[in-house]
């Protein structure tokens, strides 16, 4: 299987030891009376983990998984980083928070290759654009989770009653943002705090921020792939067919997706439950379609890089063998995704890592949402499944480059700076914060 691997400099040379005491049940070798339990800590709704875990139990005699409930992503890191400096009470399974290689990087995640491997090998178990999300230099630290698929949600009878071709490109975005500009629509929305488009866009085209060169890191925020991406951004921030409503707070900005002033929406599985539960005026009226694509792309291409993919495998878990085991039938088993199932909202959580969705999809479209359109949703998405790549590198210094990133963002939304301008000071930037680190980089 061919994978592009996530690589961090300062991991490759990095021994990851593994302290015993992390899991119930005896150190890593060491015999155990009865079966060896596993901490899962995570912050998810008990509905939707405990099934599961009963399911995992029920089917397991030798290891068992237990519950921590975390009470948020921050506090989940927190506990982490506390556990392992400590080394006692280490789990031996944590809801990602963070881009695995930088967490290899803070020497928090345990190097798990003899044991994934084996699995990541197997035809057909994982999808391929899901492994390099839980690599860094080479090796895996956490079993993959997989992705969201990626598309677009349009108000086609906005679309419709200003005579709008649904777009099938981002020029045709644009192209439809000036009519409805006309009629006082917004086409999209791109709020000041969240960059997330302009990081898509760059995955879409293929592109990364860094790449590992031997023991060198690259950095091009100015490629091709950068650059163009960049143009749809600021073509859309200069014609003045996108609004910035922020997301803090959720239900002014839901009231204003509901209203019919803003039309396309970029989405995943994942978000159609909420805008289904929320949505009055505008229920029914939406299409799902296929994620606009580059003008000159020559395949159909979505992104599937998830930051936060991955189950974390936690450096002082005492049982690598098991806490992989197990996180491989949470992440692939038919028997898992069965459990997850929740019969108020007729749904599943959304297999990810698995190379065939298929029988969970319609699980995952509302009866409502889309009306008359709902039959598109289910080609839509696993079209979204089958295309998506995962391009993207994320390098050691990523957590403070993001931070900066969305203050850059927030000046081009707001026309204080060009998109181009934003990359420039970024590839500055991040070069000169990586020397300050002593890391050998090259951009």
């Amino acid at each position: 299987m061919n994978r592009k691997r996530v690589a961090l400099a300062s991991a490759t040379a990095m021994v990851l030891s593994v302290a015993l005491g992390a899991c119930s049940g005896g150190g890593s070798g060491a015999k155990a009376e009865g079966p060896v339990t596993l901490q899962w800590w995570t912050w998810d709704e008990a509905r939707y983990t405990e099934p599961v875990a009963a399911k995992f139990n029920e089917t397991h005699a030798d290891v068992k998984i237990k519950i921590v409930k975390q009470a948020d992503n921050p506090g989940a890191a927190a506990n982490l980083r506390n556990a392992v400096a400590s080394g006692k009470d280490v789990p031996c399974l944590v809801k990602n928070f963070s881009e695995v290689p930088g967490l290899v990087g803070e020497g928090l995640l345990a190097d798990i290759t003899q044991y994934l491997e084996p699995y990541a090998k197997k035809k057909d178990l994982f999808i391929e654009s899901s492994v390099p999300a839980v690599e860094a230099g080479g090796k895996y630290y956490a079993i993959p989770t997989g992705f969201q698929p990626s598309f677009m949600m349009i108000n086609r009878k906005v679309y419709d009653t200003y005579g709008v071709k649904p777009p099938k490109t981002w020029n045709d975005v644009i192209t439809a943002g000036k009519e409805l500009k006309k009629h006082g629509v917004q086409v999209m929305n791109l709020a000041g705090e969240d960059p997330s488009t302009l990081v898509n866009l760059v995955q879409q085209a293929g592109g990364s921020w860094y790449k590992l060169d031997g023991d060198k890191w690259r950095v091009d925020f100015l490629s091709s792939e950068s650059l163009k991406a960049a143009d749809i951004v600021q073509q859309l921030v200069d014609n003045d067919v996108v609004a910035n409503q922020t997301y803090t707070d959720r239900p002014a900005l839901i009231n204003y997706f509901d209203s019919g002033k803003m039309v396309s929406l970029t989405t995943q599985t994942w978000q159609l439950p909420n805008y289904e539960l929320n949505y009055k005026k505008s229920l029914g009226d939406w299409e799902p379609i296929d994620l606009p694509q580059f003008s000159d792309a020559s395949s159909f291409v979505t992104q599937a890089h998830n930051a936060n993919s991955g189950l974390l495998v936690p450096k002082g878990c005492a049982r690598l063998k098991e806490a992989t085991e197990a996180g491989v039938w949470l992440n692939t088993s038919k028997d898992a995704i069965d459990a997850s199932y929740q019969k108020d909202t007729k749904q599943y959580t959304w297999p990810g890592a698995i190379p065939d969705p298929s029988p969970w999809v319609d699980s995952s479209v509302p009866d409502k949402l889309f009306g008359e359109y709902k039959p598109e949703a289910r080609d839509v998405i696993l079209k979204a499944v089958e295309s998506a790549r995962d391009s993207w590198a994320v390098g050691p210094n990523y957590t403070g480059v993001f931070a900066e990133l969305q203050d850059q963002w927030a000046k081009i939304v707001t026309k204080e700076t060009t998109a181009r301008q934003a990359l420039e000071h970024m590839q500055t930037f991040t070069v000169a914060d990586l020397k300050s680190k002593h890391v050998n980089v090259e951009g």
